[in-house]
């Protein structure tokens, strides 16, 4: 029987990937850890998506919308704005509110995210959107809505859980000179954790976000981040890798995918009961694929946008697999295909 690097050399879309030896041996150490749970490739409609293992699914089942359109206050180092651009702009709550309709009206409308960019002190206000949210829900119960929240205080969560809000998702940062230098933020690790837990006061699902080598590629608060985030009954950890694709020129470098893997296992290991996902946001090409397949053999729960290879290697350590078209922070979407548990190796 071959060992899981040797197998992962016999998938097509993975010839030409350069694994870490001893970590790929780590996983396989810990494969319990891996194979004893399903894993969701999850598919929204956020960008368009092709995998020559998974289909695509319809344009703006679950879109994203931007309550201020392209802007951000902060425009920090990581992303210089542009997340933002392929969200749909709903600049005030009539828009967001028509939008909403009519795609209830014209498409399969599963859910959607509200997201926007920051004031200066990392906050986005969402106050007056909330009333449209509510009515959304009461007149589309199964609609399932997600609000990326930034920094907020308890009342403000309060509001949000009050309107019907199903998800809420903030970035959990470790390390003030990350916050201080990257975010060109004058808060504090505190207020971080302090939304944290007043998001987690309310029934809301709760998924956070950790950016790995958010501090310009390198890794440096990511382990007190993940010690926030395992203090508090989350809903969901979302992992995502930077991507110098969006930074400012010359001031990003891309984490090693083998740095990633551990952080992989890290999480893994201190939110053992927890989902621990792998969102949308990672460098793209062969990076891509190496990271996701660290992130089935390391046991995560979930992965956006899943990378050429992925199915393949959850066949090789035997893990079962479902595919969904949502966020992946929201557990809804049509299931597309379901594989058994049987373990087979290459």
């Amino acid at each position: 029987m071959m060992n899981w690097l040797d197998s992962l050399a016999r998938i097509e879309d993975l010839e030409d990937a350069e694994f870490d030896a001893g970590l790929v041996a780590e996983f396989e150490r810990r494969a319990d850890i891996a194979v004893s749970r399903p894993i969701r490739f999850s598919t929204p409609t956020f960008k368009e998506y092709e995998s020559t293992e998974l289909e695509g699914c319809g344009k703006n089942s679950f879109p994203a919308f931007s309550i201020t359109a392209g802007e951000c206050g902060l425009n920090c180092d990581h992303c210089q704005k542009k997340i933002l651009e392929p969200m749909i702009p709903a600049t005030n709550p009539a828009m967001l509110e028509a939008k909403v309709r009519h795609l209830v009206d014209t498409q399969e409308l599963s859910g959607f995210l509200l997201s926007g960019g920051s004031n200066k002190k990392n906050e986005i206000p969402y106050g007056r959107y909330m009333p449209v949210v509510e009515q959304l829900k009461k007149d589309f119960p199964h609609l399932k809505i997600a609000v990326h929240t930034a920094l907020l205080d308890e009342r403000r969560a309060k509001g949000m859980e009050s309107a019907g809000v199903d998800t809420v998702m903030m970035d959990v940062i470790g390390a003030q000179e990350t916050i201080e230098q990257v975010y060109n933020l004058k808060r504090s690790v505190d207020d971080f954790e302090e939304t944290l837990a007043a998001l987690c006061s309310t029934s809301m699902e709760v998924t956070p976000h950790i950016v790995i080598g958010l501090h310009y590629g390198k890794l440096l608060g990511e382990a007190n981040a993940l010690d926030m985030v395992s203090r508090y009954n989350v809903n969901a950890l979302v992992l995502v890798v930077i991507m110098p694709f969006y930074a400012k020129p010359g001031t990003f470098v891309t984490p090693a995918t083998a740095d990633v893997g551990r952080i992989f296992l890290e999480a893994r290991e201190r939110i053992p009961d927890q989902q621990v996902l792998l969102g949308c946001a990672r460098p793209p090409g062969m990076h891509k694929r190496i990271t996701d397949a660290y992130a089935i053999m390391a046991g995560l729960d979930g992965i956006a946008f899943p990378a050429d290879g992925a199915v393949s290697v959850a066949h090789t350590i035997g893990r079962p697999f479902e595919q969904a078209h949502s966020c992946c922070s929201i557990k809804i979407g049509n299931t597309l295909q379901t594989q058994g548990t049987s373990r087979w190796v290459a």
